[in-house]
């Protein structure tokens, strides 16, 4: 909630502050004669209509740069700017659950407006290192590949990367309705407006979306309005986890809030740096993540998407977040292109604290189920060519006999409900079927190899 001082300095700024348009560049508002802070709500007036919404971004010169929330129609020069806010914030509460918000907490889903005394700033800094518990017990997504290959813990935060088309929504849309969580929140952020309503209806439900908070910033609106949504959507959360609940925080995406930042950066006249990103781009990336987590009150489970350019996992957001998180899931366009869903790609994914959070006989179980898919992957070519002959090598023997079991644990339908436990269940009972496993005789592989070779000359 808002600090009573940063409530009063609210008011007297209000009444006082008083600048005029200078020019337009871009879709910046420059206005003189008006130190706002930085963060400051303004109001523009217009040549007719209502007042245009706007928010102070940086300063040039003696000039303040406002970066307007709507279209600039009926701007002129002159135009009077007035401070309306220092201090953006947004409504908090347990009326918000089953509602669609937009980024200033306007419920916009055609409903009366809940009623909600409590207010959260938007900007609020990170539980301290050393006040954050350790995280030592798995939360349930309720997707069986992550829960048992891929086990994650109550607080741990996780990037899904995936290009365009390989089922991320259906996967969020699993969790916010499987999820062993009190609360779910989730961010769309810069989606197409149609998928707003495709995702609630069809991969949310009315199971998921009665315990949800869903805030909403269309590619279509303007950039502050995308960064200001991401932001409010981790208030919001950061309110429930303060009240003792364990929260599902989903996010998609943040490349797309990271491609808001750069506009608004470009547009403030920052250097752009690698691929066209500005400086504080990196910069608000750590501090977004680092809100969630667990605290000393409750927890926040974070999920946050990351669009791939090209399906490649390394390009400058991808690998900035890869780095802040704590652990990665791929989505595999060529593993959805088989009709496999989810399309998790599990040699290429990894749980940071997975081995903190399961037994060892779970630990040792999902790391046969890795061996054989990495030997298969490996030799993988020389199956399908029809070049490997059976019983030259007793564990590619095994990873292909295994192969349909594997590919059918790591499935799984939509409407199929699942646990971490029913999960990690059937992973001991799928590795108890490979029996003992062989150790691989490399000469016997190289020998297929050099036969494969040959033959292929």
């Amino acid at each position: 909630m808002l600090h009573p001082i940063c409530g009063q300095l609210e008011h007297l700024m209000s009444h006082d502050l008083v600048g005029g348009v200078v020019e337009t560049i871009g879709t910046t508002v420059a206005v003189g004669g008006f130190p706002a802070p930085v963060g400051s709500v303004v109001e523009i007036q217009r040549q007719s209509g209502k007042p245009l919404a706007g928010e102070v971004v940086g300063f040039r010169g003696e000039l303040t740069l406002v970066f307007p929330l709507e279209p600039l129609n009926g701007v002129r020069q002159g135009s009077a700017v007035r401070l309306k806010r220092t201090v953006r914030s947004v409504p908090v509460g347990d009326t918000l659950l089953g509602r669609i918000v937009d980024a200033h907490g306007n419920c916009i889903d055609g409903l009366p407006q809940p009623a909600s005394a409590a207010k959260s700033p938007l900007d609020q800094d990170p539980p301290t290192s050393t006040s954050r518990p350790r995280i030592q017990e798995a939360f349930s997504t309720g997707v069986r590949a992550i829960d048992g290959m891929l086990t994650c813990g109550d607080g741990q935060r996780i990037g899904i990367f995936a290009g365009s088309g390989v089922g991320k929504s259906v996967t969020l849309g699993m969790m916010a309705k499987y999820a062993s969580s009190d609360v779910n929140v989730i961010a769309l952020i810069g989606e197409r407006g149609r998928e707003v309503n495709d995702f609630i209806e069809r991969d949310l439900g009315p199971e998921g979306m009665a315990r949800s908070v869903v805030i909403v910033a269309t590619s279509d609106q303007p950039a502050i309005m995308r960064v200001q949504a991401a932001m409010a959507a981790t208030s919001i959360a950061e309110y429930f986890r303060e009240s003792g609940r364990r929260v599902l925080f989903l996010m998609d995406s943040v490349t797309r809030f990271a491609m808001a930042q750069r506009e608004i950066g470009l547009a403030a006249g920052e250097p752009p740096t690698t691929k066209g990103y500005t400086p504080s781009v990196f910069a608000m990336l750590p501090k977004l993540v680092e809100r969630t987590g667990r605290s000393a009150k409750g927890s926040i489970t974070a999920f946050y998407t990351v669009l791939v350019e090209g399906d490649d996992t390394n390009e400058p957001v991808s690998d900035t977040v890869r780095g802040l998180l704590d652990g990665h899931v791929i989505l595999s366009r060529a593993i959805a292109a088989k009709g496999h869903y989810p399309a998790i790609d599990i040699l290429g994914s990894i749980s940071r604290l997975m081995n903190d959070l399961v037994t060892p006989e779970i630990r040792a179980a999902a790391q046969a189920i890795r061996e054989l898919m990495s030997v298969y992957r490996e030799n993988e070519d020389l199956i399908t060519i029809g070049a490997y002959r059976q019983g030259t090598n007793a564990q590619i023997d095994q990873a292909i006999r295994m192969r349909t079991e594997i590919d059918a644990f790591l499935q799984q339908a939509i409407e199929e409900k699942s646990s971490v436990q029913e999960a990690q269940q059937q992973l001991v009972q799928l590795v108890a079927k490979c029996g003992t496993r062989p150790t691989p005789n490399p000469a016997a592989l190289a020998k297929v190899k050099r036969q494969a070779q040959q033959a292929g000359a």
